[in-house]
């Protein structure tokens, strides 16, 4: 095996991304019932973390590019750490702790990525994970973080996790088609291929990325970019709101109290929804009740929210690096009525399933890493400039885990926010339940706890309305509330 690979171009793309206001590291939370045993903790992820290779290489650019190398001193002990957070320790405290790590960044002289165990005050303990985005995405990372932990508590240590990686890997694929990371369906080569974007931007990019060619090639990928850039700056600004500004070096982390799962989708196949309608329309909800709450003007308002969308194909599913794009989606936070506000999600869903953006922006971002640093930062300001947050839905097991014999109570995670974006919210499901996450810039959003508490209420409403309206109501928002007029008017 050779002593360097090379890092991709979409790769390349996301170590140019980091700014101090802004990392490109995807930051997690696993909250254990009890203590967890930290010895065996330590060997868990020795023996099957390091089964990856990545995990133990360095990034470095030359004048060739950007090269995964080996780290000759590599130490377990730098990247698996120990905390312990003295009483009183509540959610509070933990969150407080994810934010500073959150905000800290990763050693480019070291793999960049840190386990931290934490032990809490109540007897549990807690893991935050960071693991910079050039390693893998989201998808990915939850496929790694599976292959760590075990479907019973009694599963031997010395096991081999491999066909339980696979078996969890196969069964995202499979849960994924109610959630973000399928939206659109794994492209195949000949799809790909033939797609035009962009003056056959996308046709250009993989030709390269397979055979990388001249300096005159270069230069037809960097023209292309320009031109799409162009076409992005055509995109109208969304609202702007308190969770627009810029970000300074600090950021706020908070959770959610976790929802059935179960409750969601009778929810949703009650009002002719997906569940990703109905989360989506809760989330909207939540953010309007917050700007509501200060104060803030919202009539007529919308924020747009940048969204991955996975691009790998099924074989794919455990490979590391990067590979999805981004598709665009307007969260309507000037409709007040629940249920209109759902069937106007429903109705953008529609549309951005229909769409080639994801393709187009993974396709931005391979040819961004091919052309020079300025390039992409143009790109990248276009892109935040018209966008006020990032959201994942990501799919966790759906039946509980184990890690080195600890049950894991809560699963979070939070990609990265780009340029001078603020806002990041994340949903993943997992044994059932679903939570809620939100990541914020200090000095645009001090309090996120106030936005996550809002979540559950803004679900409730529809769930209200589905118990109490006749069913003949609940696909038009405005008999509903003609209904509730009248009801009011008695």
């Amino acid at each position: 095996m050779t002593s360097r690979q090379r890092v991709s171009h979409v790769d390349t793309a996301w170590l140019r991304m980091d700014r101090p206001e802004n990392l490109m590291q995807i930051v997690g939370v696993m909250i254990f019932a009890g203590r967890i045993d930290a010895e065996r903790f330590k060997r868990t992820v020795a023996r099957r973390l390091l089964r990856y290779r990545r995990f133990q290489q360095i990034a470095v650019h030359d004048t060739d590019g950007a090269w995964w190398v080996d780290d000759p001193d590599f130490d377990i002990d730098i990247h698996v750490r120990h905390s312990l957070l003295p009483a009183p320790c509540g959610q509070h405290q933990l969150q407080k702790f994810v934010a500073e790590a959150a905000s800290a960044p990763l050693n480019p002289a070291r793999p960049r990525w840190e386990f931290n165990l934490v032990e809490l005050a109540d007897g549990n303990s807690a893991l935050v994970v960071r693991i910079h985005h050039a390693i893998a995405d989201g998808i990915a990372l939850i496929g790694v973080m599976n292959s760590l932990t075990d479907e019973r508590i009694d599963a031997p240590e010395d096991g081999d996790p491999r066909p339980t990686r696979h078996a969890a890997a196969a069964e995202l694929t499979e849960q994924g088609n109610a959630f973000w990371h399928l939206i659109l369906e794994p492209l195949t080569g000949l799809a790909q291929t033939a797609i035009s974007v962009g003056g056959n931007l996308w046709g250009q990019y993989l030709g390269l990325r397979s055979a990388p060619g001249t300096i005159g090639d270069y230069a037809r990928v960097a023209h292309a970019v320009a031109q799409e850039v162009g076409k992005l700056a055509l995109l109208p600004a969304d609202s702007t709101t308190r969770f627009k500004g810029k970000p300074c070096t600090v950021k706020r982390v908070a959770w959610s109290t976790p929802i059935s799962l179960a409750e969601i989708k009778a929810c949703g196949q009650a009002l002719g929804c997906t569940v990703n309608d109905t989360l989506l329309s809760a989330v909207a909800g939540a953010l309007r009740a917050y700007l509501v709450a200060k104060g803030d003007p919202v009539a007529a308002a919308e924020i747009r929210v940048m969204v991955p969308v996975n691009l790998r194909a099924r074989g794919e599913v455990d490979d590391l690096g990067n590979r999805f794009g981004l598709v665009a989606l307007e969260l309507p936070i000037g409709i007040e009525n629940p249920l209109a506000r759902l069937h106007a999600t429903r109705a953008r869903m529609e549309t951005v399933k229909g769409s080639y953006q994801a393709m187009l922006t993974f396709a931005l971002l391979g040819a961004a890493g091919m052309a020079p640093s300025f390039v992409e930062e143009q790109l990248l300001k276009l892109l935040a400039g018209k966008t006020t947050a990032v959201m994942t839905n990501v799919p966790g097991p759906q039946q509980a885990r184990y890690f080195a014999g600890s049950k894991i109570e809560q699963q979070l995670v939070w990609v990265p926010q780009t340029g001078d974006i603020g806002l990041g919210v994340s949903i993943l499901s997992y044994n059932g339940r679903v939570q809620f996450g939100v990541i914020t810039d200090k000095g645009m959003v001090d309090d996120p706890q106030n936005i996550v508490e809002r979540f559950a209420g803004e679900f409730e409403k529809l769930l209200w309305m589905t118990l109490l309206l006749p069913a003949d109501l609940l696909v038009d928002p405005a008999a509903v509330e003609g209904h509730l007029a009248s009801l009011a008017s008695r």
